[in-house]
């Protein structure tokens, strides 16, 4: 990593994808209740951004849970609506419910896993989550961040500075604008609509820095 590159800024952003992202594979836990909310970790975020989305976000974020108990019970209310398959699943958390263009669902969950393979990366060996589904790509543009990271040549790391730009915008740029419209209108919490906005704003902030 080159001594003028905000080595710690990505540091800070990989850590609030790793938060949103666990938000969005998992039912909230009262341990991440406790972990994120309770103990103070919203409300002093890693990094800092002048993008309007990230200062909406970190400001509900902040207010979203004064009361750990009904907090909880708010929150994994919210998740098992949004995001459960046995929920009324209002905001689906796959890229090809929001893809449709192909009427098939298999040709964005195959490109995605493309793109992995690409890298030798196995989401299945990580969590069980299919290809499309928001954590996974979530999971995987954090590793992306953290190759980068290693790097210490000039030639290496434009190349992974070219296909973090290109994952972000064919694969999350593409649906996760509108994934987060949805939230923004069915989310009943402000903690969950500050993950969707959380997480449309250090992709995009992430986008910004790579460019």
């Amino acid at each position: 990593m080159k001594e003028n590159e905000p080595t710690n800024l990505l540091k800070g952003y990989n850590m609030m994808l790793y938060f949103a992202g666990s938000m969005i594979m998992y039912e909230p836990t009262e341990e991440c209740i406790t972990d994120f909310w309770t103990n103070g970790a919203l409300r002093r975020l890693p990094v800092s951004s002048s993008n309007p989305r990230f200062m909406k976000a970190a400001s509900l974020l902040r207010e979203s849970c004064t009361d750990k108990d009904i907090c909880r019970q708010l929150l994994q209310d919210d998740y098992l609506r949004l995001f459960d398959d046995s929920g009324f699943h209002l905001a689906s958390a796959h890229a090809s419910h929001y893809l449709s263009d192909t009427n098939n669902d298999d040709v964005t969950y195959n490109e995605v896993g493309e793109f992995y393979k690409s890298y030798g990366w196995d989401s299945r060996s990580r969590i069980k989550r299919a290809n499309d589904h928001l954590g996974t790509e979530l999971l995987f543009l954090t590793s992306l961040v953290d190759r980068y990271l290693l790097l210490d040549d000039n030639a290496s790391s434009d190349i992974m500075k070219s296909d973090i730009q290109r994952f972000i915008t064919r694969h999350m740029l593409s649906w996760i604008p509108e994934w987060n419209e949805r939230i923004q209108e069915h989310a009943s919490t402000p903690g969950y609509k500050g993950i969707g906005i959380l997480i449309l704003a250090c992709i995009e902030d992430l986008y910004s820095i790579f460019s």
